[in-house]
């Protein structure tokens, strides 16, 4: 076996695969797109669910990848295990619909066991199987001949996740040796059982069936091959080291925090925890970072912001009690950016927002300890001496402190925490998160048919909105028609078509299709998994038939629209990197005739002078009259161009390139204006935050902006109208009228005050001395609930040992207000108690605390008899 270093290992496993026959893809990023499932890339066969399921048929069946991953469903573990991490890369070759088991299983244990690859000794490799995977039994024992008894038959490998394709898995260990390892006594030493000794290294997923909806299995009309072999553990065996924290993925972080801390990795069992959750965390954060992410109270954001407090939670366990985690992203860069250059690349960005962050949970640590200092004392005054879980959870939830520090510090005073309450906060909290992805389909159940259809389909229209063509095919409800009837709707291919398909942003095309024979409705167009433009149109006349001619026209006005906004996006996308900078990214967009939505990644808030600078800045490419060119480019030559890809989006070899003269340069597959000038006008109509560190500008173009400033223009003219100027006057005017109104409040505060005080000498005069105790009960003039409540604490500070009632008429209903001063607690002068005597005696009632009490009561004509009572009621306590 060679010792190799981990970019070693990733970059032997693609030229394997490559050198059998298969395409390499890129690593997507972190953040899904049109995946609203997923919270994280967490797999490397997340990214080719639409291959999978069938929606597009890949350009070759046979696919490797290293994709970057993040799992965050046991965070609590990381730190403590040799293996458990928050970011990790899978290795993968994929096979959709080509070979299946036979091949999956010969090319594994060839590149695994070859000295030209791994070079494993084959006498140190078991498998385990499904019980009843006769296939792959077959094949280990008699093709690869591993001995029946390192085959081992486990009820657990069968790869499942509800709905979509599923089957078999085969699953192969590395024997480390007996230093991990020796009593054969242990009911789990065997591969696939709980212990070091048996590593699993590879995973291999023979997905051959559907999961319908109705919980039965189907076999699939293609069967499928999905592997995943995590990098970081094959380094640890590659490498020969006791832990995946040991490899050269992790080693340099970890000296780093030596550095910073002073402490030594390996010295004691805690201190390496500490090291490992830093180390762990430090790669989380970065790269979802660099792939746009943020930290923040929700979604990917609050998992950023979490793993960041983690990691200063445990760096205090090393003495680190300062920002310093923003300082190891340099180093996560290096150590990844032969494969994946994108935080080397970032690394300003990455380490200003991590260093943000950091300083904000320092100070976030003081505030929660003040918090968590009164729930401690309330804990105690309450002789419980524990600490709710729902404190301790909205500790967790709205400051971010972590449970363990409340634990800590509570029982460095003797008070406990409720983990079981914790936990279930927790648990409600996970499964609301659960509930809102649920509601969209992570894998879609294979359809054999349109995944069949290999005609050709031209798309025209790029220059064309009109267009003779042919109805290649016509499907409904999933199965080929020959025809279709008036009323009905149908998919059809045409063999060439002016319609644009859904895609980039992009709203599909509307228009019609007619020939002698029938009127149709284009209402929608998407992408065929084979690449062809799918056609939904409603037959509102005559009958339609597979192959007849038809005259395809494209809604042009609707069209005309939505390139003006579409190439106004391209604009904006500048601007924003312009004026905000260059980490900012699309992040998604809408573009339809009515208006463009623009979504892209941002933290802290676009301030007005900023908005402002990016509309003129667009509209100023606009009146320059800009032609606007579009090409046919190798992707590479693309890049070197200074084109922009989309976030997140994969390109073919030959990509199309739209450039706005030297101003903007991107690839997209959509539809624009020849001249930046037949845009007319841009205006923004809101900016605003839509998520974890993405906000949302949407803009309109040409007329819907003309008629936008004609409404603004309106309401300017309503105003002005209103106070009396005219437009060019009215801020002046309103200004003044402000003015006035301003003096006039602090004229009718200075009343108030005046009249308060007359009133309060007035309530004063009206007190009576039963024994030692002032008892006040007045009819008073206020206007609400709040007047009633701010007499009563004016009177209380001017009085002592008292008992007052007070009483209003608003609208008719009656208002009723008890206070007690504080040198009569215990003294059986209860506030709630006084006012609902009160109360009840006007048909009412209400109550509160021993020294503030409020009531409501319907008969009016019973109030002054009501307050008189009160001197009799204090007589009597």
């Amino acid at each position: 076996m060679k010792k190799l270093t981990s970019t070693e290992i990733r970059q032997m496993f693609l030229d394997y695969f490559k050198e059998h026959g298969h395409n390499v893809e890129p690593s997507a990023a972190l953040v899904p797109v049109d995946d609203p499932s997923l919270l994280w890339i967490n797999s490397g066969v997340a990214t080719l669910k639409k291959y999978f399921d069938g929606r597009v048929i890949p350009e070759n069946p046979r696919i490797a990848n290293a994709q970057k991953s993040i799992r965050t469903n046991d965070i609590e573990n990381v730190g403590y295990t040799a293996r458990h991490h928050t970011f990790f890369e899978m290795l993968g070759n994929f096979s959709i619909g080509d070979y299946f088991k036979e091949e999956a299983i010969i090319r594994a244990w060839d590149f695994l066991t070859n000295d030209q690859w791994i070079g494993f000794d084959p006498e140190l490799l078991s498998v385990t199987i499904h019980p009843e995977d006769e296939e792959a039994y077959k094949i280990w024992k008699d093709q690869i001949g591993i001995p029946v008894e390192r085959i081992i038959r486990l009820e657990g490998n069968f790869w499942d996740i509800g709905e979509g394709p599923s089957g078999p898995n085969s699953e192969i260990f590395y024997d480390r040796g007996p230093s991990y390892g020796d009593d054969f006594s242990d009911p789990e030493l065997y591969p696939g059982g709980e212990n070091e000794r048996y590593l699993e290294i590879w995973n291999l997923v023979f997905s051959e069936f559907n999961h319908n909806p109705d919980n039965t299995y189907t076999p699939l009309p293609k069967k499928n091959i999905d592997t995943g072999m995590g990098l970081e553990r094959m380094a640890s065996v590659i490498q020969d080291v006791p832990t995946n924290f040991d490899t050269d993925l992790f080693l340099p972080i970890i000296e780093a925090v030596e550095n910073v801390s002073g402490r030594k990795y390996g010295e004691t069992s805690q201190a390496d925890t500490a090291f490992k959750v830093i180390a762990d965390h430090v790669r989380t954060v970065a790269f979802a970072i660099g792939d746009g992410a943020l930290p923040s109270n929700e979604g990917r954001g609050y998992v950023l912001r979490r793993l960041l407090r983690r990691a200063v939670r445990f760096a205090k366990q090393l003495g680190i009690d300062k920002s310093f985690m923003y300082m190891l992203v340099p180093i996560v860069g290096d150590i990844m950016k032969d494969f994946y250059p994108e935080v080397h690349d970032k690394q300003a960005f990455i380490m200003k927002v991590v260093k943000n962050e950091e300083d904000r949970f320092h100070e976030t640590l003081h505030d929660g300890m003040t918090i968590l200092s009164s729930i401690i004392e309330k804990a105690k005054a309450s002789g419980t001496f524990i600490v709710s879980g729902s404190d301790a959870f909205k500790l967790y939830d709205t400051y971010g402190f972590p449970f363990e520090l409340t634990e800590e510090f509570a029982l460095e005073e003797d008070v406990t925490v409720d983990r079981i309450g914790f936990d279930e906060e927790m648990a409600a909290q996970r499964n609301r998160a659960r509930a809102a992805r649920a509601t969209t389909d992570s894998m879609h159940v294979q359809s054999g048919v349109l995944g069949e259809i290999h005609d050709a389909s031209e798309f025209i229209g790029y220059g064309q909105l009109e267009a003779d063509a042919v109805i290649s095919v016509l499907i409904q409800d999933g199965q080929r028609i020959g025809h279709a009837a008036e009323g009905e709707t149908v998919q059809l291919i045409l063999d060439r078509t002016p319609f644009y398909a859904e895609s980039g942003g992009q709203i599909a095309d509307k228009g019609t299709l007619t020939n002698d024979s029938f009127t149709a409705e284009v209402r929608d167009v998407k992408k065929a998994p084979n690449g062809q433009n799918l056609h939904t149109v409603f037959i509102s006349s005559g009958e339609m038939n597979e192959g007849a001619a038809v005259a395809a026209k494209v809604d042009e006005f609707s069209r005309n629209l939505t390139v003006k906004n579409h190439t106004a996006t391209h604009l904006l996308h500048r601007a924003l990197k312009d004026v905000l900078g260059d980490h900012v990214n699309q992040a998604g967009s809408y573009v339809g005739p009515d208006r463009l939505r623009f979504d892209f990644s941002h933290f802290g808030q676009v301030t007005k002078d900023e908005l402002e600078r990016i509309e003129f800045q667009v509209n100023e490419q606009i009146w320059a009259g800009t032609p606007v060119d579009t090409s046919l480019a190798p992707i590479a030559e693309a890049k070197e161009m200074g084109a922009m890809a989309l976030f997140g989006e994969k390109y073919g070899d030959i990509v199309r390139v739209v450039k706005v003269g030297d101003y903007s340069i991107e690839l997209c597959g959509g539809c624009h204006v020849r001249n930046t000038s037949d845009i007319n006008v841009f205006k923004i109509i809101s900016e605003g935050g839509i998520g974890a560190g993405t906000r949302r500008i949407e803009a309109f173009t040409g007329g819907q902006a003309f008629r936008s400033f004609k409404e603004d223009q309106a309401v300017i003219d309503q105003v002005a109208a209103t106070a009396k100027a005219t437009p060019k006057t009215v801020v002046t005017k309103v200004e003044s009228i402000l003015a006035d109104f301003k003096e006039l409040q602090r004229e009718n505060e200075s009343l108030q005050a005046k009249l308060g005080n007359s009133q309060l000498t007035a309530v004063l005069e009206t007190a009576q001395q039963i024994e030692d105790i002032t008892v006040i009960s007045a009819n008073v003039e206020v206007k609400d609930n709040n007047g009633l409540r701010q007499l009563i604490d004016e009177l209380k500070q001017k009085t002592v040992k008292s008992v007052i009632v007070l009483g209003t008429v608003t609208d008719g209903k009656v208002m009723l207000a008890a206070g007690v001063t504080d040198d009569l607690k215990g003294g059986g002068y209860h506030a709630g108690k006084i006012v609902n005597h009160v109360a009840s005696l006007c048909g009412g009632k209400g109550g509160g605390r021993p020294d503030m009490a409020m009531a409501g009561a319907k008969d009016a004509s019973k109030l002054d008899e009501a307050l008189q009572s009160v001197y009799d009621y204090v007589k009597s306590v």
